[in-house]
């Protein structure tokens, strides 16, 4: 792979922009190559045939190599081509500037905007990185603090007497202050610990005390998050409850993990970078013929980036005291936990994927031929069976649909690097990829297709009058098992990914109590796509719960409070929207969220009114939901924007894909589905039977939802770059009261 794709792929998505610019610099590096070929002189002497070559004289290998040496090491300055400085601005922020000595040569001024661009780049790239290390250095302080905080919880916790302490240090109280210089490595803190337990028994016991009671008195000026102590995180403080149940808690906290993960793509950061100008370099002097690399890599490395190690110590320091404190001193327990999980692509996923695939193709081939050979369009019991069994097997349907969009989206994330593990707030290396989503879901297509074949009966056994009840029982057996496979809580099967959706789900369901992230409030979205797949799940609850499997009837739409409860699945998925709107709306005081919420409530009447409040509703709705949807969500129809109606920077090269996905997403799908996908509210009548036609219209709202998940990850992950946040917020359990951030 050559080193401008491999740089590409190890930037970090967030901070793209703050990387050097590979790609500008070869740019003008072939302008400058062109330009020296342009003045080569064509008469140059030919090489010799190898043939002669051969028989030339050896000088030997050691006086070749201390020539070059001497050539090399000896500071001949009137041969240099630049000469570097460092230029101090007004306001005390200083830049690097090369002068290019040779710019009065033909061709010079190619050469001289080559390096007037590469010191932009140097300043940009050593002004990105000190301001990122003045932010983590920031946060080590508070998270010192934080470790003072932890340690004196323990001891109260603990019943630990400070003498005690004192007499014999434990590992927990050794290295409280490893964020303000004063850690010491592991060797040192064990002869430390040596030393204390001699020349402690010569001290003053009043001295003990005293020092004792000053380390407890960190928690006189501390108070707990409520989201510790709690299961319905707030950002409220309470007072400390010195319970080990908190204390599990507070050791639970993943923000040493995040810090430790910003300091690696920091390190990384800075290699890549100097990596890139090192490159860029030795093409310029090959293509120039020049030595200038070796002086301009002395300015990059004399440069905050190059010589900065205070990542570096940091990092250290960090291992240190995880290590000892939240590991027990198990150095490679601790490092798995601090270290993050690549995940291994397997060829068993991609095998078994394909052959699910053509197990579904071949189920729906043997489908059509079996209603075609049985001719069963046209037989007595079609009514029948569109209106009982059709209901409960298109449920199937719409999550096969939803997941194959969803693996879909997946594939063009990555493919655009939109870093859709961190804006869902996935745990690193254990995210599903759309391999794993596509064989789940035609794993499941596979075996609704095989319930559909072993189902496909028109008529009743004219002994018995009744259909087969094995049969009948196929889709809630299938059902059943989906569920219970979703619940399983044995660690197989993606265990982490069930317990993100099921935790995911309960805090849509429990809107407005939780604080909304974005993964919440992107499911919600998804649910209120899959309206007519929580309406299939109500009629089985009426289908088996009151016999009528046994039978084929369908007496449910009989019933007042199947109707009644037909309406509420409805509202259910925006009800939980709008409450998140006004969740969002408390907390961030943001007015969008308030025209959001009146969005959904536009939405919501839509489907609870009747006739001409329903027709307003959906009209209102249609043209504040194209308008919110394309501006807001999507980030388009921009006035001012270097591409015509488009935002600044694309993702996707073409335009037509923007374009298309506004008319076909919005426009003919989302409203024609939104208009006839309730035909009891507005008595639309058409040719299709009324369950093929909800089934069709429940689709094209799927595809359209999977349209709106690719351009709004695309939108949250472009404002994500634009203010370079590449790290989740993490709540600190401990807050301190002259604190004014609670979160790193």
């Amino acid at each position: 792979m050559k080193f401008g794709k491999e740089f590409a792929s190890q930037m970090v998505p967030e901070w793209q922009a703050a990387y050097m610019d590979y790609a500008c610099l070869k740019i003008l590096l072939k302008q400058i190559q062109h330009w020296k070929q342009k003045t080569t002189q064509p008469d140059t002497p030919p090489r010799l045939p190898r043939a002669l070559t051969l028989y030339r004289a050896f000088s030997g290998l050691i006086q070749r190599q201390n020539q070059r040496l001497s050539s090399f090491n000896g500071e001949d300055t009137e041969n240099q081509p630049i000469l570097g400085n460092f230029c101090t601005g007004r306001k005390g922020s200083g830049k690097y500037e090369t002068t290019f000595l040779m710019a009065a040569e033909e061709g010079g001024e190619c050469e001289q905007q080559f390096f007037r661009r590469l010191d932009n780049e140097l300043n940009k790239v050593d002004k990105f990185y000190k301001s990122k290390v003045k932010e983590v250095m920031e946060e080590a302080q508070t998270l010192s603090k934080q470790m003072k905080a932890l340690i004196a919880f323990r001891i109260k916790v603990d019943k630990v007497a400070a003498k005690f302490d004192h007499i014999h240090p434990s590992p927990r109280m050794v290295g409280m202050n490893v964020f303000n210089g004063e850690a010491q490595s592991n060797d040192s803190i064990e002869d430390n610990e040596k030393h204390i337990s001699l020349e402690i028994e010569e001290e003053n016991s009043k001295h003990m005390m005293s020092s004792d009671i000053a380390s407890l008195n960190i928690l006189n000026h501390v108070k707990l998050n409520e989201a510790i102590q709690t299961h319905f995180p707030t950002i409220k403080q309470t007072e400390l409850n010195f319970s080990k149940e908190n204390l599990k808690r507070i050791e639970k906290q993943q923000a040493f993990i995040e810090f430790y993960h910003k300091l690696r793509l920091l390190k990384k950061y800075s290699f890549m970078n100097i990596l890139a100008f090192s490159k860029i370099m030795k093409k310029y002097d090959k293509i120039s013929s020049r030595r200038a690399s070796r002086n301009y890599m002395r300015i990059v490395d004399n440069s905050y980036l190059g010589s900065s190690d205070e990542v570096t110590k940091l990092m250290e320091r960090v291992e240190a005291t995880f290590i000892k404190h939240f590991s027990n001193s198990n150095h490679g327990k601790g490092m798995n936990k601090l270290r993050l999980k690549t995940k291994k692509e397997r060829h068993r996923i991609s095998f078994c994927t394909g052959l699910f695939v053509g197990c579904t193709a071949a189920l729906i081939l043997a489908l059509i031929l079996i209603i075609h050979a049985r001719n069963i369009l046209d037989k007595q019991g079609k009514a029948q069976y569109m209106e009982n069994m059709f209901p409960l097997y298109s449920l199937f349907a719409f999550i096969v649909l939803h997941m194959i969009l969803y693996a879909a989206n997946i594939f063009f994330w990555r493919q655009y690097r939109i870093n859709y593990t961190f804006i869902f707030g996935f745990k690193q290396g254990t995210e599903l990829g759309y391999r794993e989503v596509l064989l789940l879901s035609f794993g499941l297509a596979a075996l609704a297709l095989a319930s559909v074949i072993s189902n496909l009966d028109m008529e009743m056994d004219p002994k018995t009058g009744d259909y087969k009840a094995l049969t009948e029982l196929l889709p809630l057996i299938l059902v059943t098992l989906a569920l219970v496979i979703l619940i399983f809580p044995f660690n197989i099967l993606y265990r982490s990914s069930r317990l993100f959706f099921l935790t995911t789900l309960f805090h849509c369901i429990c809107a407005p109590l939780y604080k909304v992230k974005f993964q919440d409030f992107f499911l919600a979205d998804q649910l209120t796509s899959q309206v007519q797949a929580l309406r299939s799940l109500q009629f089985y609850i009426c289908y088996y719960g009151w016999g009528d499997y046994k039978h084929r009837q369908n007496t449910c739409k009989m019933n007042d409070a199947f109707n009644t409860f037909y309406f509420v699945v409805a509202v259910v998925p925006y009800w939980s929207r709008l409450l998140q709107c006004l969740r969002r709306l408390h907390e961030e005081k943001d007015p969008m969220q308030a025209y959001n919420g009146l969005k959904t409530a536009y939405s919501l009447n839509a489907g609870t009114g009747r006739r001409i409040v329903a027709w307003i509703c959906l009209a209102i709705a249609a043209i504040y939901g194209t308008y919110w949807d394309l501006v807001v969500d999507w980030g388009l129809l921009q006035r001012r924007s270097k591409n015509r109606w488009l935002r600044d920077k694309l993702l996707v090269p073409y335009k037509g894909v923007y374009f298309g996905a506004m008319v076909r997403g919005k426009a003919c799908i989302k409203y024609i589905a939104e208009i006839c996908m309730d035909q009891t509210v507005l008595n639309f009548k058409v040719s299709l039977h009324r369950e093929t036609l909800a089934a069709i219209v429940a689709g094209l709202e799927i595809v359209r939802r999977g349209i709106w998940n690719f351009f709004r990850l695309k939108n949250e992950h472009l404002n994500n770059v634009g203010k370079f946040r590449a790290f989740k917020s993490v709540p600190l359990p401990f807050n301190y009261e002259d604190d004014e951030d609670r979160e790193v």
